[in-house]
């Protein structure tokens, strides 16, 4: 899954983007309203975290910008501006939550993981496959009750196809979702790490429907 931070705040960007890869998502981060705008049409997010007050371009021009042009993923306003008719103004504009500063990281994650859920449909922080179980509060993996050690591209893959389980994803839609903005893609790697999931999870954890895209399967 993959995270875009539109953060100012050079400390609490750097903390929050250390948090979220540490918790199995890839991250992009923005420190102005510009470089948000152009991340924003440029990559494929599963939230956006947005602080409001932000240079060049403010978070709510921006958020109604986004929302005007059709952009739906979840977006989690952080901001010091904690009043309830702000508050009211930033759900109005767009967003789907909202955090006050100071916050406890917890709390984000927890946000986050329940814009997620919410988004995707999942009903659980548990995803299943069969015996396959993805615990998304750990980001720990298991099988039959066993834990198994992913890579972190292994993990978000996984990730990324047990949220959309009920459907084929396409190759570059997981491509998109696995890797950040500056990351030297190569698609030929998601193939690698499939092959390892396969070999980790069994042969058939990952379906791949020929010219389509893959699919979780059961194990």
């Amino acid at each position: 899954m993959r995270v875009l931070i539109v953060e100012d705040e050079t400390l609490i960007a750097e903390r929050l983007a250390k948090e979220l890869t540490q918790a199995g998502y890839a991250v992009d981060t923005a420190a102005d309203g510009e470089r948000a705008d152009f991340l924003a049409y440029s990559g494929d997010y599963d939230v956006v975290l947005l602080d409001l007050g932000i240079p060049r371009i403010d978070g709510l021009t921006l958020l109604r910008r986004w929302r005007g042009a059709g952009l739906r993923w979840p977006v989690l306003i952080l901001t010091a501006r904690g009043s309830w008719h702000e508050k009211v103004e930033g759900i109005d504009s767009g967003a789907d939550d909202y955090v006050a500063k100071p916050f406890r990281i917890e709390e984000v994650l927890a946000r986050v993981r329940a814009l997620i859920r919410r988004a995707t449909g999942a009903a659980s922080v548990e995803l299943h496959s069969g015996a396959l179980t993805l615990d998304v509060r750990t980001a720990r993996v298991t099988l039959a009750g066993d834990p198994v050690k992913l890579t972190s591209y292994e993990f978000r893959i996984l990730s990324y196809l047990l949220h959309h389980r009920d459907r084929v994803v396409p190759r570059t839609e997981l491509i998109d979702h696995i890797y950040a903005q500056d990351f030297d893609r190569d698609s030929n790697t998601v193939e690698v790490f499939i092959a390892r999931l396969r070999r980790k999870l069994g042969p058939a954890c990952v379906e791949t429907v020929r010219g389509l895209g893959y699919r979780i399967g059961a194990v």
